[in-house]
């Protein structure tokens, strides 16, 4: 299992998936789990899953919903250069850390 200390792709990042089944597709990142190495993103990697009805789902059936992916797998999405790049980290003036593109060399918000 790898665990990672940290990561550059955060919560409500766009990135593209670079490997696998769904590779090429574009989405937003919905969580991010570090212990794992693992992101679910928006609309990709969708799975069915069959349930009973139970009190928290009335209606049982297939449902269908997002499997997390490995996160070496995704990459960060530059909108300014409308491709995929890598994250860097730089410190400002102010002492502030920013994440920034290493593609175009936008700061990332």
């Amino acid at each position: 299992m790898q665990v990672l200390s940290k990561s550059r792709i955060r919560k409500g990042d766009t990135v593209v998936v670079i490997s696998g089944r769904e590779r090429g597709k574009t989405g937003k990142v919905m969580s991010v789990d570090l212990r794992a190495g693992k992101v679910v993103v928006e609309k990709l990697n969708i799975i069915k899953r069959h349930t009973k009805p139970n009190q928290k789902a009335k209606q049982g059936g297939i449902l269908e919903r997002e499997a997390p992916l490995q996160i070496s797998n995704v990459m960060f999405f530059c909108p300014v250069t409308q491709k995929p790049t890598r994250v860097g980290i730089r410190t400002q003036a102010d002492g502030r850390r920013v994440r920034f593109s290493k593609k175009s060399n936008e700061i990332l918000e």
